[in-house]
C-alpha cells in the first residue's frame, strides 16, 4: 500500500508543475482512476538523454515526451553550454510537423533565453538538414531539432547538435544528462514569454543557395521524378531545390504531400517499411517517371525506387547500400577528393569503390554523429537511407541534397541511354555483387532485445548458412579503430566474404541484424545467378541467426 501511495504522490507532484493543460488532464485522469499499471510505467524512471538526444512516446510523466521533460532537457543543455564557456552564445531551434513539435521548440527558445543564451527559431516546420546547416551558417554554439524522424505518430524527439554542426557524442551526452538530472523544480527554470528571435526565410534561402555546391554546372537535368514527402516537411524545400537547378518539377504523391502528424496513409512513416511506398508506386504507374524519390518525415533520409518489370507494382525500392554505392560512383566520376566513410553496418562496397579510386576510406560506429566527424570527409552514408553529400554545408545526413545528386546521376545516365540499374550492374562486375539484407525485429518488451544479445554472447554461433564463423567480435569491448558499442560482428568463412552485425536500434524498439554476402561476378551473364545465390545465402543466414538469438 505504501508503494502505491508513493506512486500516486509522485504523479501528483508531477501534475502540480505540468505546464501543458493537455498532459495535465491526461495525468489527472490516470490518478483519479488509480491506474497503477499505467502510472508505474510512466513513472518508472526518466526518459534517458543520450547520443540520440531524447525520443519517446508523447504523454504525461517522466518516461514520456512532454513539455515538462523538454523544459528540463533544455535547461540541462543550457547549463552545459554555459559550463563550456558559451554564456551568451546562440542556440538555433528547428522543428518538424509532429504533434507538440512547435510547443517544444518554443519552450526550448524560452529556456535558452531565460538562461542568458540567445535563441533563434526557424520560421516553420522545416527539414532537419536546414537546422544542421543553420548552426554553422549563423555561428551558433548549439542547435536543437524537435523531431522523431520516421517513428510512429505517437512519438516525438529532441536532437542536439553542437557548434560544429554535428550531433552530440560522448562525453557531451553524459555531461548534458548530468545537468538535466540536476534540475530541481520546474518553477525555478526561467522561461520568459519573449526575447528570442523568430527567423525569416533568409536561412532557408542560404541553405538552398548552398545546394549549388552539390551539382556540376551544366550537367544534365532531364530526369522525370515522382516524389513523396511521406506526410512530412520535405515537399516545399525539395520542389524549390529542383526548380532552382532546372530539373523537371517532380510529380507529387498527393495523398502524402502535406504535413500531417497523424501519418494517415502509412503504418510507419518510413520508406523502408512494408507498404509505405505503395501510393508512390501507384502515382508512378500513372505518371510514368524515370525514378521515384521519397523523403522520411523530417527529410534527412532519401529513398529511391527504379522501374522493375518483375515486381507486381512495376517498381523496386533500392536498398540504402545500393543508393550509397551509386552516389559514391557518381562522386568519383565527378572527380571528388577526400575521405569516403560509412558506418560498420553498411556495405563494404563503398570501401572497394574508394580503394579503386585511390581515395581514403573509414568505417565508423552507427550514426551520422560519428560519420560527420571523420577527418577530411567528402562523402558519408549509412544503409538506413542516410547520405551526407555536402559535408561542408551540412554535417549530417541530408535527404534534399541527396535527392538532387540522385536526380543528377539519373539524368547523366539517361543522356547515355542507361539507368541506375545499369550502373549497379557495372559496380557488381567491377567489385563483386554485394548482396545485403536485414533481419529486423520490432518488440513491445525491450527485455526481448537484451535476452537476444545475451544469448548470442553466451553461445556465439559457430556457423551460419553452413559457413563457419571465423571471427566473432563483441563490439562492447571496442576494436583498434572503433570505440565500444553494444553490438556483435561475425565474419564467415568461404568464397562469399559474408559478414553479420547484430545491434539494438538506437532510436526504435528493434533488434537489427545487418547481413552482407559478396558473390564474385565475372561478366554480365553471371549477374542473375549471382543475385539468386546471394539471396539464398542471405535467407539461410537470417534463419540460422534468428534461431541462435531466439527471436
Amino acid at each position: 500500500m505504501q508503494e502505491q501511495d508513493d506512486l500516486i504522490g509522485r504523479a501528483q507532484a508531477w501534475l502540480a508543475e505540468d505546464p501543458d493543460p493537455e498532459t495535465a488532464e491526461e495525468l489527472a485522469g490516470l490518478i483519479e482512476k488509480r491506474d497503477l499499471d499505467e502510472l508505474a510505467d510512466r513513472f518508472s524512471g526518466l526518459l534517458q538523454f543520450g547520443t540520440a538526444g531524447l525520443r519517446g512516446e508523447l504523454g504525461a510523466g517522466p518516461m514520456r515526451m512532454n513539455r515538462n521533460v523538454v523544459i528540463r532537457a533544455a535547461a540541462g543543455l543550457a547549463a552545459y553550454l554555459k559550463a563550456q564557456g558559451h554564456a551568451g552564445g546562440l542556440v538555433v531551434v528547428g522543428y518538424d510537423a509532429r504533434y507538440k513539435s512547435a510547443d517544444f521548440a518554443r519552450d526550448t527558445a524560452a529556456v535558452m533565453t531565460g538562461a542568458g543564451l540567445r535563441a533563434a527559431v526557424l520560421p516553420r516546420p522545416l527539414p532537419t538538414p536546414v537546422l544542421a546547416y543553420a548552426i554553422r551558417h549563423l555561428g551558433a554554439v548549439a542547435g536543437v531539432e524537435v523531431t522523431a524522424s520516421h517513428n510512429p505518430p505517437r512519438d516525438n524527439g529532441y536532437k542536439v547538435y553542437l557548434g560544429d554542426g554535428s550531433q552530440i557524442v560522448s562525453p557531451a551526452d553524459v555531461e548534458i544528462a548530468a545537468e538535466i538530472d540536476a534540475i530541481g523544480a520546474l518553477a525555478d527554470v526561467p522561461r520568459p514569454d519573449s526575447g528570442w528571435e523568430d527567423l525569416g526565410d533568409e536561412v532557408l534561402e542560404a541553405y538552398l543557395a548552398r545546394t549549388d555546391a552539390v551539382l556540376t554546372p551544366g550537367s544534365p537535368r532531364t530526369v522525370r521524378t515522382v516524389y513523396t514527402a511521406m506526410h512530412g516537411v520535405g515537399k516545399d524545400v525539395v520542389l524549390a531545390a529542383f526548380a532552382r537547378h532546372g530539373f523537371p518539377a517532380p510529380v507529387l504523391v498527393a495523398e502524402q504531400a502535406e504535413p500531417d502528424p497523424a501519418f494517415p496513409t502509412v503504418a510507419f512513416p518510413n520508406p523502408e517499411e512494408p507498404g509505405a511506398m505503395d501510393l508512390s508506386f501507384a502515382t508512378a504507374a500513372r505518371a510514368n517517371p524515370d525514378i521515384v524519390i521519397a523523403n522520411d518525415p523530417d527529410a534527412d533520409r532519401c529513398a529511391v525506387a527504379v522501374p522493375d518489370d518483375a515486381s507486381a507494382s512495376g517498381w523496386r525500392m533500392l536498398r540504402g547500400d545500393e543508393v550509397g554505392a551509386l552516389l559514391a560512383a557518381h562522386l568519383v566520376a565527378k572527380g571528388a577528393r577526400g575521405t569516403f566513410a560509412e558506418s560498420i553496418v553498411s556495405s563494404s562496397l563503398l570501401g572497394r569503390i574508394a580503394e579503386a579510386a585511390g581515395l581514403p576510406y573509414e568505417e565508423t560506429l552507427t550514426g551520422f554523429k560519428w560519420i560527420a566527424r571523420v577527418e577530411g570527409l567528402r562523402y558519408g552514408y549509412e544503409e538506413a537511407l542516410g547520405y551526407c553529400v555536402d559535408p561542408e554545408g551540412v554535417r549530417d545526413k541530408d535527404g534534399v541534397t541527396a535527392a538532387l545528386l540522385v536526380a543528377e546521376l539519373a539524368s547523366v545516365l539517361k543522356e547515355q541511354g542507361r539507368t541506375l540499374t545499369d550502373l549497379l550492374d557495372d559496380l557488381a562486375m567491377a567489385h563483386g555483387l554485394h548482396a545485403t539484407d536485414q533481419l529486423s525485429v520490432r518488440v513491445e518488451d525491450l527485455s526481448v532485445i537484451a535476452s537476444a544479445m545475451a544469448a548470442l554472447r553466451a553461445n556465439p554461433p559457430v556457423s551460419l548458412a553452413g559457413l563457419r564463423v571465423v571471427s566473432a567480435e563483441d563490439l562492447n569491448e571496442g576494436t583498434a579503430s572503433l570505440p565500444p558499442t553494444d553490438g556483435l560482428r561475425y565474419h564467415l568463412d568461404g568464397a562469399y566474404k559474408a559478414r553479420v552485425i547484430v545491434r539494438p536500434s538506437g532510436t526504435e524498439p528493434k533488434l537489427k541484424c545487418y547481413l552482407e554476402v559478396v558473390v564474385p561476378v565475372a561478366d554480365a551473364p553471371d549477374l542473375t545467378p549471382a543475385r539468386t545465390r546471394g539471396q539464398q545465402v542471405l535467407d539461410a543466414i537470417k534463419k540460422d541467426l534468428a534461431a541462435a538469438a531466439g527471436i
